[in-house]
């Protein structure tokens, strides 16, 4: 079920030591942009003072298939928590797609105007495909991967649902590796697609901000 990325994620909180008033999580695939560090910098200042708040809730831009192009469908989360207080009984959630405390409460968060930038489905076809095949192992059994997964020599980038052009800058860690992208990914966005009920969704969130149906593993104060 994951459950091992919960593990290795609650070790690594451990060792933050005791007198830290925060702990920046990210992981492997996410990056922050240096234009957010006075933003996060000024809300970590802000409600160090204030116990009631037990994490900062940050937003998302999920890159698919190169540097190109974001994924803009209500399948992407929108934002999660990626700082909290170390040693107040807050535990990785699950298979570290979020945090709580105990006894298994939602984390009371402020949301901050900080943008994570997701690279997880940026890689080769073939690099993607490989990650696909092994990726699932820490959710399922060999038997179940055997069943669902079906061997490939590459990625079929094409299956995604929506697409948008990303017109930013990347993060400056990440210019480097952007520049030098050895594979071609082209998304037609005519061919973008939307569920009637996504379309909705879509509609609705552009017009109020709310996302109609989200999942929250916290609490918004």
């Amino acid at each position: 079920g994951g459950r091992v990325l919960a593990v290795e994620t609650d070790k690594a909180l451990a060792a933050v030591s005791a007198d830290a008033d925060w702990a920046i999580y990210l992981q492997a695939d996410e990056v922050l942009h240096e234009q957010d560090y006075p933003a996060l910098r000024r809300a970590m200042e802000q409600y160090r003072s204030q116990p009631e708040v037990d994490g900062l809730l940050l937003h998302y831009r999920h890159f698919y298939g190169s540097y190109d192009y974001l994924g803009d469908s209500p399948r992407w989360y929108r934002r999660e928590i990626r700082v909290v207080r170390p040693g107040h009984g807050i535990y990785s959630y699950r298979d570290a797609q979020g945090f709580r405390k105990a006894p298994d409460q939602k984390l009371r968060v402020k949301l901050v105007d900080a943008t994570v930038h997701h690279y997880g489905w940026v890689k080769t076809p073939a690099a993607m495909q490989r990650k696909q095949e092994t990726f699932n192992r820490l959710w399922h059994s060999d038997e179940w991967v055997a069943q669902h997964v079906v061997p490939a020599a590459e990625f079929d980038y094409s299956q995604i649902d929506s697409l948008q052009r990303f017109m930013g800058a990347h993060p400056a860690v990440m210019q480097e590796r952007v520049r030098r992208q050895g594979w071609q990914f082209e998304h037609d966005m005519s061919r973008n697609r939307y569920r009637l009920k996504d379309r909705l969704k879509h509609t609705v969130e552009k017009l109020t901000g709310y996302r109609i149906g989200e999942y929250r593993n916290y609490i918004l104060v």
